[in-house]
């Protein structure tokens, strides 16, 4: 899947736009994200569909924090953000999987400029849970951090907390975490990874891009929880030159992270004060918890094997 490109537009530019699309826009409805509201609007029924099964419900009172726009207006791929009213515009994307991290992308700036108790930082990746004992599963796209999450899952003792992107509060000496979607945007070639997903892969409906929502309830047997305490992040690169596994202290696991662009493909700022903001958090992070960097070259029962024992 290529990359979009981020346009920073001003809120007249922004008004003007709306003012242009606001007619192609047939259906609306909103998410309730860790708590925020976001309004997708869109005139892809398709969107809207995948929309309601992949967040929770947020009552229609509630006023957006956020907004999201996906429209077709036949033109090239373009993605515009506003940042004063977190409002973002995509234009000609038939990628669902963008539109709902896009959406995240969105809560997420809105999260990181709370000054108070409330701040949320965001990660781009995966986390689980063993006996209330946090695992997240981070790296760029491609080295594996989906079929490793959904590996560790097919473990009766460890439950499912997210599989793309979470939210993190740190307090002095911990770091807690929560989800952030209802269910699951998976690929249909997860069971071909491990088979033993086969049945409850069937059952999704898939997209135009071989994916669907799932049910995570159904898929993981109920093993699903909302938050807990992280305890360990597993780092992920595919480099044949360096070793399979090593732990990294926490400036080492800030280098990596900063080489790798945070591993979010999906921010929708990147300027010297949101790079400052994450590098803090992250820093704070790695301090409150252990690091490993998984080199993912062997094969992925190899590589799970090395850190499925982690948090038990």
């Amino acid at each position: 899947m290529s990359e979009y490109q981020v346009e920073l537009v001003t809120p007249h530019t922004k008004d003007r736009m709306l003012g242009e699309l606001k007619n192609r826009v047939k259906f609306e409805r909103k998410a309730n994200i860790h708590g925020a509201c976001v309004k997708l609007l869109t005139d892809n029924e398709g969107f809207k569909e995948e929309w309601e099964d992949n967040f929770k419900f947020m009552n229609e009172d509630i006023r957006p924090h956020t907004k999201v726009f996906a429209v077709e207006d036949g033109g090239d791929l373009q993605v515009l953000y506003e940042t004063v009213s977190k409002t973002c515009i995509i234009k000609n994307c038939d990628y669902y999987g963008w539109i709902k991290s896009i959406a995240l992308a969105t809560i997420s700036d809105f999260f990181e400029e709370y000054h108070s108790e409330h701040r949320r930082y965001s990660t781009h990746g995966s986390a689980v849970d063993c006996g209330g004992h946090g695992m997240a599963i981070i790296g760029p796209p491609g080295t594996g951090k989906t079929t490793l999450t959904y590996g560790l899952l097919q473990y009766p003792n460890f439950n499912y907390l997210s599989d793309d992107w979470f939210f993190t509060r740190l307090f002095n000496n911990a770091a807690v975490i929560y989800s952030s979607e209802k269910n699951s945007y998976i690929r249909d070639d997860l069971s071909q990874v491990w088979p033993g997903f086969s049945k409850e892969v069937a059952r999704v409906q898939l997209d135009n891009k071989g994916r669907g929502i799932a049910d995570v309830n159904t898929l993981f047997q109920g093993r699903v929880r909302e938050t807990n305490t992280l305890k360990t992040v597993v780092l992920l690169e595919r480099n044949v030159s360096n070793p399979p596994f090593r732990q990294l202290d926490p400036d080492e696991a800030l280098k990596f992270m900063l080489e790798n662009d945070f591993c979010n493909p999906h921010q929708l700022r990147r300027d010297e004060q949101k790079l400052n903001l994450r590098s803090d958090f992250f820093y704070e992070l790695f301090q409150r918890v252990d690091v490993y960097l998984l080199n993912t070259v062997e094969t992925p029962q190899e590589s799970l094997d090395r850190i499925k024992n982690l948090i038990i």
